[in-house]
C-alpha cells in the first residue's frame, strides 16, 4: 500500500512569474481538498528555491526527498529551470530508476480540454456556471468575517463581510448566487464581490447576505461557493435604489 504524497507550490509559477492572482484556490484550501480526496500528506514547494533548478536536479531531489515508487502527473507537466523538463524526461528517469509512472490523460468537457487557464477565463467573464462545471466543487474561498460598516443591516439585508483572497483569479465583479458554509451547515445566499463603487473600498471585499441565518459569526472562518453570476457591478445614485435593487438580486436568486 503506497502512502499517497501531493507535491504542490503554494502558488501556480504562473502567478509568482507574472505577479498576476491567478490561484484557483488558497493554500490551505488545496490542502484541505487533496486530503479529503485522498492524500496522506502534503508537500508545499517553495518555488523561489526550485526555481533555477535544472529538470534533472529537480528529479533527483524528489527521489532523494520521497523515494517514490509510483509518480503520477498530468499529460502537459513541466518541470525544472524554463520548464525543460516534460513528460518524455520523467519517464527515462522513471525507468532508469524503477518508479512506476501514471500520467494522466487529458480530460475533455464539451470539446474543450480542462485546464486551470480556461477555468480563470471563464471565471473572469462570469461564465460562473460553465467554470464550476469543469471544476470537481463550486469555485468557492473561505475567508474570516470581518466587521464593516452595518449598512447592509441598516438596509434591511445583513451580510457577511470578507476581504476576498487576494492570491486567488479575480472573478467578475458582481451578484452572485452562492451557498455558505458556517460550522459544517450550508445555506443559501446572494454574494456581491467587487470594490463597491457606491461607497468605495481600496480592496475587493465579499459581501453575502446568508438567508435563514442569525448569528454572530464576526471574526470566523466561512466558505463562501460561487454558483451564479446574476449581474455585473454598478454604482447607485441614492440608498434606496440600491435597497430595491438588493430586492430584486434576491428575487433573481430564487432565494
Amino acid at each position: 500500500e503506497y502512502k499517497k504524497t501531493a507535491v504542490v507550490f503554494s502558488l501556480p509559477p504562473k502567478a509568482l512569474l507574472s505577479g498576476r492572482s491567478l490561484a484557483l484556490m488558497t493554500a490551505e484550501d488545496k490542502i484541505k481538498a487533496l486530503k479529503a480526496a485522498g492524500m496522506d500528506e502534503v508537500y508545499t514547494l517553495d518555488f523561489g528555491k526550485v526555481r533555477y533548478m535544472e529538470a534533472c536536479d529537480f528529479l533527483l531531489f524528489l527521489k532523494q526527498r520521497f523515494s517514490p515508487s509510483l509518480i503520477s502527473c498530468g499529460f502537459n507537466y513541466r518541470f525544472g529551470k524554463n520548464a525543460a523538463g516534460d513528460t518524455e524526461l520523467l519517464k527515462a528517469f522513471c525507468g532508469e530508476n524503477g518508479i512506476t509512472l501514471k500520467i494522466s490523460e487529458p480530460v475533455k468537457a464539451g470539446g474543450v480540454t480542462v485546464s486551470s487557464t480556461e477555468i480563470r477565463a471563464l471565471l473572469e467573464n462570469g461564465e460562473t456556471e460553465r467554470a464550476n462545471s469543469l471544476l470537481s466543487s463550486p469555485f468557492s474561498y473561505t475567508a474570516r468575517v470581518i466587521k464593516g460598516d452595518m449598512r447592509g443591516r441598516t438596509l434591511g439585508f445583513p451580510t457577511a463581510n470578507q476581504k476576498y483572497p487576494d492570491v486567488l483569479v479575480p472573478v467578475k465583479f458582481g451578484v452572485y448566487r452562492s451557498s455558505v458554509l458556517i460550522n459544517g451547515n450550508e445555506y443559501a445566499g446572494i454574494t456581491d464581490i467587487g470594490v463597491r463603487p457606491t461607497f468605495k473600498t481600496d480592496y475587493i471585499i465579499s459581501e453575502t447576505f446568508i438567508k435563514d441565518f442569525s448569528g454572530d459569526i464576526y471574526g470566523k472562518e466561512i466558505t463562501v461557493r460561487l454558483l451564479r453570476f446574476i449581474r455585473g457591478e454598478k454604482k447607485f445614485s441614492s440608498v434606496q435604489e440600491l435597497k430595491k435593487q438588493i430586492a430584486a438580486d434576491i428575487r433573481s436568486a430564487d432565494l
